[in-house]
Parts: C-alpha cells; sequence; structure tokens
C-alpha cells in the first residue's frame, strides 16, 4: 500500500521450442515483466523469432487497416490457448495480404469516388458565380484576335470608377451579379496596345479574376443538368461501394476474429524480444516478477509446459534499482487517487507511494477551503450522479464533498447562510487570524511529513549521506525546526532564541558543508553554487511554509463571495431575490469548486511531491492477453 511490491529477478531456462508455449503462458498467468537489458553470458547470443516478429507485425497491421476499412469491431474470447507456430503465421499473412489488396483496391475507389463528388460540389458553387449569364461560359475566356475579355470579382464602391476609367479605354463593362460588397463583371474592348494600361486601371480597382473550369464551358442550364445527373449516379455508385463493403465486412468477419485470436496469442512472444536469447537448443529469458508470485509462476510453468525448465530467481542488486519495475498493491478505494499521482509519474522502487497520503491530504484541504454543508452535499451526490461517466473518480468527488460538508458543519455554513446552524468550532470572518494560525500549523505538519518521506526515499536507495544532508533530509528538518522556533520567538518577544538560531545556523552549515564535498567544480563555481544552493533552501522553506495561508484565504473567500450573493440578491424584489441567490450559490459552486481543486493540487505537487517523489519510476507492465477473457489452459 505504501510503496511497491517486492521484486524478484528472474531468469529461465528451458527449450528454444517451448518458447511460443512459455510466452503465452506467462502472459495468461499475467506476472513477468520482460528484461530487455543485454545479457552478459556470451553463448546466449541471438534473440530467437526474427521471423516470427517480421510476420506479426505485418500480419498486425494488415489486420487493423482491414478492420478500419471495413467498420468492423471484434472482440473475440480466448476459451482455449494455443501457442502460434511461424507456419500458422505465415498462412495468415497469405491470407491477409490477400484481402488487403482487395480492400485496398476498394478503399481507392471509393476515395476516388468521393474525390469526384467534392469536384462536382465545387464546379456548382463555381457556377452560382455565373448563373446570371445565359451564354457559352466558354466563349468568355475564347482567344480571340480582336477582343479582349475579362470576367471578375471588383468591390462594389469601385464599381463606376473602373467603368468610367476603362471607357477611356474604349472597354465596355457588364456587371451581371451584385452582392453586399462585390460585384461580377464582364469587360470587353478591342485587342490592342494598351492592354499594359488597362491592367494598371484593373489592378488599382481591386479587380479579381475568375479562371472558368473547362468544365463549365457551356451554357449554365445545361452545365447544371449535367452536373445534376452525375451527381446522382456518384450517389448511386457511392451507396453500392457501402453495400459491398457492409456485405464483405460479414463475410469476413469470422476470418478476421480468427486471426485476431492467432495474433493476440502470438504476441506475448513478440513482446519477450530480446529478454529472450538462445544457444541452439536452449534458450534464456530474463524478467522481473512480485516476490509473492514467484511461487505460482514457477507452479504454472510446471504444470503446462511439456519439458523441464529451471528457474532462478534473486533479489535486485543496488546498481539495478532504477531499472526494477514498480508494481503496485493499491487498494481499492486509493484507485481513483492513483490517476491524480500517476500524472506526476511513477514511483521508483522501494519509494514510498504517495496515493494513501494524497488522498488523506488533498480532501481535507479540500474541505477547509471550501467549507458549506449545502454546496459539499450538491458535490458528493454530484460524484454518485456522474458515477457511470467518470468512472473511478467518482470516489474523489463524492469523498471531497463529503469533507466540504463537514468543515462546513465546523464553520456553520450551509449555502452560504452562517446563522442557520451553529458552528460546532468557529465562523472563519469571526477571527480570521486563528485561521491563518490554523493553515500555518497544517503546512507545517505537511512538509514535516514530506521531508520525512524524502529520508525514508534517500535510505531505501542506499544514500544515508544524502538522507542526513540532502536539501530534504534530516539536517533541513533540523534547520526548519530552528527557523520556526526562532521565528515564534521573535514575534512573541521581540527577540530571537539562541538554541533556535543555532541549531538553524548548524543544520544550514551542515547541509552546506556536504554540497561542497559533493560539488565537482572549479573554486570559484563551486563557492557561487554552494551560496546559490543555500539561500534557495532558507527562501524554499519559507515559501513552502507561507503558501499554505492559502488554505486559510480560501475559506475567507468562501465567506466573502456568499456575502456579496447575499449583498446582491438584498437588492432585488422577492422573485429576483431568489433567482440571485441560486444563481450566486451556483457560481459559487462551480467556480470557487475548481479554483480550489486547483489550488489544493498545487500544493500536492509543489510543496509535497517535489520534496520526495521523484517520478521517474518504471511502470510494472507484464505480458498479458490484451485483457481478453480466456481460460487457463494451454
Amino acid at each position: 500500500m505504501f510503496k511497491p511490491l517486492p521484486m524478484k529477478h528472474v531468469e529461465l531456462r528451458l527449450l528454444s521450442e517451448e518458447l511460443p508455449r512459455f510466452s503465452l503462458i506467462l502472459a495468461d498467468l499475467g506476472l513477468f515483466s520482460p528484461d530487455q537489458r543485454p545479457i552478459d553470458e556470451p553463448a546466449f547470443g541471438q534473440v530467437p523469432g526474427q521471423r516470427f516478429r517480421e510476420l506479426y507485425h505485418r500480419d498486425r497491421n494488415h489486420l487493423d487497416k482491414i478492420v478500419q476499412q471495413l467498420g468492423l469491431r471484434l472482440a473475440p474470447g480466448l476459451e482455449h490457448l494455443h501457442p502460434v507456430s511461424e507456419a500458422e503465421l505465415e498462412g495468415l499473412d497469405r491470407e491477409l495480404g490477400q484481402l488487403w489488396t482487395e480492400c485496398a483496391a476498394r478503399e481507392e475507389h471509393l476515395q476516388a469516388l468521393t474525390e469526384e463528388q467534392r469536384m462536382v460540389d465545387q464546379l456548382d458553387e463555381t457556377l452560382d458565380d455565373f448563373a446570371a449569364l445565359n451564354i457559352d461560359l466558354g466563349r468568355l475566356q475564347q482567344e480571340s484576335a480582336f477582343l479582349d475579355t475579362h470576367v471578375g470579382l471588383v468591390p462594389r464602391g469601385n464599381l463606376e470608377h473602373l467603368r468610367d476609367a476603362i471607357g477611356l479605354a474604349g472597354f465596355l463593362l457588364f456587371p451581371f451579379q451584385l452582392g453586399e460588397t462585390h460585384a461580377h463583371v464582364v469587360i470587353i474592348g478591342p485587342r490592342s496596345a494598351g492592354e499594359g494600361k488597362l491592367s494598371a486601371v484593373l489592378d488599382t480597382a481591386g479587380f479579381q479574376a475568375l479562371s472558368i473550369p473547362p468544365e463549365l464551358r457551356d451554357e449554365p442550364d445545361r452545365i447544371r443538368q449535367r452536373l445534376a445527373e452525375r451527381r446522382v449516379a456518384l450517389r448511386r455508385d457511392l451507396e453500392r461501394e457501402r453495400t459491398t463493403t457492409a456485405r464483405r465486412a460479414e463475410e469476413t468477419r469470422d476470418l478476421l476474429q480468427s486471426a485476431l485470436r492467432t495474433l493476440t496469442q502470438a504476441e506475448p512472444y513478440v513482446r519477450l524480444d530480446s529478454a529472450a536469447r538462445t544457444s541452439g537448443f536452449l534458450s534464456l529469458i530474463r524478467g522481473w516478477v512480485p516476490a509473492r508470485e514467484v511461487g505460482r509462476m514457477e507452479r504454472g510453468l510446471r504444470r503446462r509446459l511439456l519439458y523441464p525448465f529451471q528457474l532462478s530467481a534473486r533479489d535486485p542488486r543496488p546498481e539495478e534499482r532504477p531499472e526494477v519495475p514498480s508494481a503496485m498493491a493499491t487498494p481499492r478505494a486509493l484507485r481513483p487517487f492513483c490517476l491524480f499521482v500517476r500524472q506526476y509519474g511513477i514511483p521508483r522502487y522501494g519509494e514510498f507511494e504517495p496515493s494513501s497520503v494524497f488522498a488523506v491530504t488533498f480532501v481535507l484541504m479540500f474541505g477547509m477551503m471550501f467549507g458549506d454543508v449545502g454546496h459539499g452535499a450538491v458535490i458528493a451526490l454530484a460524484g454518485l450522479a456522474l458515477r457511470p461517466k467518470v468512472g473511478t473518480l467518482w470516489l474523489c468527488i463524492f469523498l471531497a464533498g463529503l469533507s466540504s460538508a463537514a468543515f462546513g458543519f465546523l464553520y456553520g455554513s450551509v449555502f452560504g447562510y452562517e446563522t442557520l446552524i451553529h458552528p460546532i468550532w468557529i465562523s472563519p470572518l469571526s477571527d480570521p487570524v486563528l485561521m491563518l494560525k490554523v493553515a500555518l500549523v497544517w503546512g507545517v505538519a505537511f512538509l514535516v511529513l514530506a521531508n520525512l518521506i524524502s529520508v525514508h526515499n534517500r535510505l531505501v536507495e542506499g544514500r544515508p549521506a544524502a538522507a542526513l544532508f540532502d536539501a530534504n533530509g534530516v539536517m533541513n528538518l533540523l534547520f526548519f525546526a530552528g527557523l520556526l522556533a526562532s521565528a515564534y520567538d521573535w514575534l512573541s518577544t521581540g527577540r530571537i532564541d539562541a538554541v533556535g538560531g543555532t541549531v538553524a545556523l548548524a543544520a544550514l552549515a551542515a547541509m552546506a558543508a556536504y554540497q561542497w564535498v559533493e560539488i565537482r567544480a572549479p573554486l570559484g563555481e563551486k563557492i557561487l553554487m554552494i551560496v546559490i544552493e543555500t539561500f534557495e533552501t532558507v527562501m524554499h522553506n519559507i515559501s513552502s511554509t507561507l503558501s499554505f495561508l492559502r488554505v486559510a484565504a480560501f475559506g475567507l473567500n468562501h465567506v466573502a463571495l456568499a456575502i456579496a450573493v447575499f449583498t446582491l440578491a438584498d437588492m432585488m424584489d422577492t422573485t429576483g431575490h431568489w433567482i440571485t441567490l441560486v444563481l450566486g450559490n451556483l457560481f459559487v459552486l462551480v467556480l470557487e469548486g475548481a479554483i480550489v481543486t486547483i489550488q489544493a493540487l498545487r500544493l500536492e505537487y509543489y510543496e509535497g511531491f517535489s520534496r520526495y517523489f521523484s517520478g521517474d519510476g518504471r511502470e510494472f507492465q507484464p505480458l498479458r492477453l490484451n485483457g481478453l477473457a480466456r481460460r487457463r489452459n494451454a
């Protein structure tokens, strides 16, 4: 619950012909994560199954494309498991290859029809620009020895000026379609040496030439009729293709389901990859297994393999710890909170797994900042109502709502009303200073817990010096304690207690000395780095502690927002009063609820996880059969 499961590194030696069956059994058990690191034994230098992997990847690629093209959803069960041979994949490769060739040709034809349909629609839209011309459109762009013709768009404001300007050159302008901003025009005149001047005039007037596609070079009515006929034919061809595709999908469903079953059972052998090495008839496989599951895995292999094998297991070596995958045994109640932890990263092997701490502290902080019986009840009910849509996250929402309602009873707040119930503890605005003090105490406890977890993680990693002297080690705890004691004495008596100050300075000096030993750099650079690190340690502890004042600030802010809503409501008549109260509470519920959630997550990530959670671990991903239903028999 608090750390990844202990792991064992296992090595198995077995006959090479048993590899497909062996990998399938491992995937069915779901306990073995392959170790892809290079093997030190020179005798086992060859990675088996290269041809098998090539066939698998090609078959899988063909199957995925075929299923997508046919629009099928395949979900076959694996009632009986059997090891897949290379010959079986070769036969499947031939069948899927032929089917893919057929599907690719059909897909290409379908795309051609779709593209032609799009082109017909575009031609129809272009034809609308010339709908007012009842002439053969081809003549407008036909080359002539005597006439110069231009078809295009002109801004309506420039229309008359353009008519006058080109009239001086002997050209005529005929508008044939007037829009709100532009006019469609035809300009006709004698072909002469003044073409350059005409181009300059057209450019000045903002003339945009319109090109008439070859398909539209006829009278508009005839063109529109041909386009309509072509559109009907295309729809008929497309419908025929879709019908053929649907019929072909049903005809090949059984074949494709069988192919998916075969490839699903072949995948574990492919995923072994370089974790398996072979030397003639003997193979060596290495991987990681939860320590408590080694016996069960060995019993399953002995029961289901045809020939004997040899299994050895050992604890991870210290230098291997970064490579050991983390397998979490998370209680069901904590799984929704694991989603937030995974957003930050995966714990290293042996590190403290923070889901439990995150769940408790996040729920409590949410309630502290958003304490209201009514709003909390609404959030809790929303979590229950959204259960089918948000999955396991409903529990986070539900618990946050309960926490909010519980603190609402402590604060005496119901939908912003401070007089309906008597506060069990205190109304926030009645003593803001006390609220701020409580928030600081909460922050100190949170930071001390995070620091202790950091010390534990350093010890687990085999780094006792870092656990003592690192930025979040024992010395930092002593510095933090001395700093708090000094600050308390200064605020209480106006002077700094000698004991607290001495402890803080001594701890800070010890951390600086550790940095001096650890940093490898020239003297000047080393001094500068130590000064910066020391200053950052001091400021980080102070700023992190003060950061928790926001817990009290948002508790006070909730009351202030409620007062604002009631002030606006009191300015309305009876109907407006209640409408304002409902909308105001809805506004507070949505906006402040979202902000409080973000602030609680910020405190968890930046003031908690950043101190002790590396987040760069490797997740335990055992061989599996894609989670499909199966019986354990091979």
